[in-house]
């Protein structure tokens, strides 16, 4: 369960730090004081998308830190398959936002956005004010069915995905290889004239670096033997040179080398770097002598190096890509060569795919149907508890025309609100406050299914009022014995099953405004109730049906 959150420098919230418990935590206040701007911020916190203008003004930064207790089995498993451990059975989500880029945390370990989020859909549902207008879209229809089936379906629809993929490889290189008598033709001439242009070149990998590093030697030729000719001269030839003057050193050492030992160690240093001065003039020598050259020799290389590069031009930036590109048009001649027996393979090969793929596909339907036929079930169940006595709701199955990567079901939520009325498609018949309720009947049914802990809900009660209110007010107080539930709302009759209330209040000062939260006792709680049912003046009379309605949600949430 979300057990704290602390928010800091963040639209109107300067710091605040809130503890949640189990159960239906309420959170109710002015309009305007600052309500969503909270469970925004736990979004944040989740991954969610924001501009600087949400930083306070004034700040650097923006931090939100939730602090999660993991108390079921699966969700300790998921969050140990990202890598992520609770430490003393919390984990801590943070981000620190900046203007330009933020920061996330997992236990003080920076992560990815992408880790943060899939840590995030183990740990907490959250429902925003519009949400439930995903449920216009027949596409989101199919995502809630697969999610209801979990695992199972999970793992069929990585299955026809890789057959989907298997399927379009080879019907796209079968549509790419239909050629007529005359293209065929044309095809071949081009493939053999650019593999003879290849061949006929003789190329060696690498022989393009060598031929460069001796064309830039030749280019520069004559300052490289003038130059080598110079230290050879310095080093070995005539009056003094190196090797002249060592020798003059040696014999002069050796001269006293039997009268001191000192000179005698220093006359056998010179002979060594005399014998190592040796050894460098013959390398020297032969560098020399490497580096002479022909004119022909340098016509020879200079040719050469044009050809490579002509054909770098035209079929790759190196040898090696050249040769690489060489063998590929050799396999696409060896095909036309043989068209008939490739053509027929590839046929084959297509028509295997195809099988396979309408064999899973027919298998994840049935996966999906059957899955669907229980959650249809489960959410008409849960319709009726949330004031719709006479719902009908139906999941309907319709076959796409053309296969795709999730199948080839066309899912649609179909309801009817009214006796004696067809069952049509969601958004043709309800209205936004029907929306909410049934977007709250399918969260309440995925719940169940995912164990996810908590339940995060950001007015689900727009739109609705009365005895509907009640019946909603019943059903989160229902998922509130199961989960922990956090709802902001604006209705007195679902304020009054709070487990725990709190309230969010706006204090406009001189310099600034700011927005702060804190828990509720039994007495506020009520007068909290009152304001919620009252106008412009709340009076006793306001003030007893407020307690009125508490002690009935108490009586509700015993039964």
């Amino acid at each position: 369960m979300l057990q704290s959150v602390h928010v800091k420098n963040l639209a109107l919230i300067e710091e605040i730090e809130v503890d949640f418990k189990d159960g239906l935590n309420i959170l109710t206040g002015e309009t305007g004081a600052g309500k969503s701007i909270i469970l925004g911020s736990v979004g944040l916190a989740l991954g969610g998308r924001y501009t600087k203008d949400i930083i306070r003004q004034g700040a650097d930064y923006g931090l939100v830190e939730l602090i999660f207790l993991v108390g079921d089995e699966r969700t300790r498993e998921r969050l140990e398959a990202l890598d992520i451990f609770p430490e003393d059975g919390a984990v801590v989500l943070s981000r620190r936002l900046m203007e330009k880029r933020s920061v996330s945390r997992i236990n003080g370990e920076t992560v990815t956005m992408a880790l943060l989020k899939e840590a995030a859909s183990a740990l907490i549902d959250i429902h925003g004010q519009h949400e439930h207008q995903s449920l216009l879209y027949k596409k989101n229809h199919l995502e809630i069915v697969d999610a209801f089936a979990g695992e199972s379906a999970k793992a069929y629809r990585s299955c026809v995905k890789d057959d989907y993929d298997s399927y379009r490889k080879y019907k796209k290189e079968l549509e790419a290889a239909q050629l007529d008598t005359a293209q065929r033709a044309k095809e071949i001439s081009f493939l053999e004239f650019e593999i003879s242009e290849i061949t006929g070149a003789g190329l060696l990998p690498g022989e393009d670096e060598e031929l460069e590093s001796l064309y830039r030697r030749m280019v520069n030729g004559k300052q490289i033997a003038e130059s080598s000719a110079q230290a050879y001269a310095y080093t070995s030839e005539g009056d003094g040179s190196a090797s002249e003057n060592l020798s003059r050193a040696i014999r002069s050492l050796s001269e006293i080398a039997e009268y001191d030992e000192s000179a005698g160690a220093l006359c056998g240093q010179l002979e060594e770097i005399d014998a190592l001065l040796n050894d460098f003039n013959r390398e020297l020598s032969d560098y020399s002598k490497s580096c002479e050259f022909s004119e022909e020799e340098f016509y020879e290389t200079e040719n050469r190096l044009n050809e490579i590069n002509r054909l770098k031009a035209k079929y790759g930036s190196t040898v090696e890509e050249i040769l690489d590109y060489c063998k590929e048009q050799e396999k696409k001649l060896e095909k036309l060569e043989d068209y008939e027996n490739y053509i027929d393979g590839l046929n084959k090969k297509c028509a295997d795919a195809e099988r396979k793929l309408e064999s899973d596909t027919d298998k994840l339907t049935k996966l999906r149907a059957k899955q669907a036929k229980v959650l249809e079930g489960a959410i008409g169940a849960g319709l009726e508890d949330l004031n719709f006595p006479d719902v009908k709701f139906q999941i309907q199955f319709g076959r796409l025309k053309d296969f795709t990567a999730n199948g080839r079901d066309d899912v649609e939520f179909l309801i009817s609100l009214n006796p004696g009325q067809p069952v049509k498609p969601l958004a043709d018949v309800a209205s936004g406050g029907e929306l909410s309720r049934i977007m709250l009947a399918i969260k309440t049914v995925m719940a169940d299914r995912d164990e996810i802990e908590t339940l995060i809900f950001d007015e689900i009660d727009v739109g609705i009022s009365g005895r509907t209110a009640q019946k909603v007010s019943e059903k989160m107080a229902v998922i509130g014995r199961r989960r922990q539930v956090i709802c902001i709302t604006h209705l007195a009759q679902i304020a009054a099953m709070a487990d725990q209330h709190y309230v969010i209040e706006k204090t406009v000062g001189k310099m600034d405004t700011r927005t702060d939260i804190r828990q509720l006792g039994e007495e506020e709680s009520v007068e909290e109730l009152a304001r919620l049912l009252g106008g412009a003046k709340i009076t006793d009379a306001v003030r007893k049906n407020a307690g009125e309605m508490k002690e009935l949600a108490k009586q509700v949430k015993l039964n």
